[in-house]
């Protein structure tokens, strides 16, 4: 068997691609994983730029997702996105989801029980913030504001990360702090750059950033600036974003990791000083102000009066 025939099929083997980079599979369709600053805080070394940005203790943080499956296939996007991932026979309950992502969680973080400072441990197996963000478009989760109170219920703030396709949900969920991920300028950018699986989606993001405008939680615009490809016309930005009128913007940069490597050069990966630059003539279209800036994440946060309040 040819080496070039071993990887397409390693691709294909789907469950088994998710287990080997450290996927812990929750229940019959939803996913946890631990982060590097998740490790990193277990051990008392430093913090995701969350928390410089909003509060979050990483070391308490659960990243999930309630489906593995996406309707756009992005360039930057460090999964496997070549692969299908099939609708599930019957959809879990969101208590079931809560209750096996905790417990998956709790699983991973097992082996820093050793290593770890005991008080960190401890609190690690308490998580307190869910980031519902992990992979694919949650979303397509029917029961998604369900999950999200459920969550709430039992304690945590809630973050959901969505790529704004399915603007019926996004009318209904009400986290903690609602992302939108908006990664073009204009049309054309957007297929390019996010490959939508079906027509009409570029519409239903207007939609979405349209409902983000009326929502009562706080809201957040990303943008992840890809060199050469979509870090061009922040005019184009600015003009999305006045439709949505969001609390925060971050603009971050591309990261050449996981399966991306097979889309994109190295090159691609803007700078810090980039970002920055982009993110600044970004927040003089809008009227907004840049309120911090992480370098090794190459993050920059733009807010209204250039300040943040932490949310916890």
């Amino acid at each position: 068997m040819s080496r070039k025939r071993e990887k397409t099929e390693d691709i294909t083997d789907f469950n088994s691609l998710l287990r080997k980079q450290g996927y812990s599979l929750a229940g019959r369709h939803s996913a946890v994983k631990t982060c590097l600053w998740l490790r990193r805080s277990m051990q008392d070394e430093g913090s995701c730029y969350k928390a410089a940005f909003y509060g979050i203790e990483s070391h308490r943080c659960l990243q999930m997702t309630p489906t593995l499956m996406c309707n756009q296939k992005c360039l930057h996007c460090w999964r496997p996105t070549e692969v299908d991932v099939p609708l599930p026979v019957e959809w879990d309950s969101p208590v079931e989801i809560v209750g096996s992502c905790i417990e998956s969680q709790r699983k991973l973080l097992s082996g820093f029980g050793g290593s770890a400072p005991k008080e960190r441990w401890i609190a690690g197996n308490d998580p307190k913030h869910v980031a519902i963000s992990l992979s694919g478009e949650p979303t397509l989760f029917p029961y998604l504001p369900e999950l999200v109170e459920e969550f709430k219920r039992q304690g945590f703030t809630t973050f959901v990360v969505s790529n704004g396709t399915n603007p019926k949900i996004m009318e209904r969920i009400n986290p903690s702090q609602l992302y939108m991920s908006l990664d073009a300028p204009d049309r054309d950018t957007y297929e390019k750059v996010c490959n939508p699986v079906s027509a009409g989606l570029w519409e239903r993001i207007g939609r979405s950033l349209e409902i983000l405008r009326e929502k009562d939680t706080r809201t957040v615009i990303r943008i992840t600036l890809i060199k050469g490809v979509n870090m061009f016309d922040p005019e184009g930005y600015a003009e999305m974003i006045r439709k949505a009128q969001p609390d925060y913007i971050e603009v971050k940069a591309y990261m050449h990791l996981g399966f991306s490597r097979k889309r994109l050069p190295r090159e691609a990966m803007p700078s810090h000083e980039e970002v920055l630059d982009f993110s600044g003539k970004l927040a003089t279209l809008l009227g907004y102000r840049i309120a911090d800036d992480v370098e090794i994440s190459r993050v920059v946060l733009i807010s209204k009066d250039g300040t943040v309040s932490h949310i916890v």
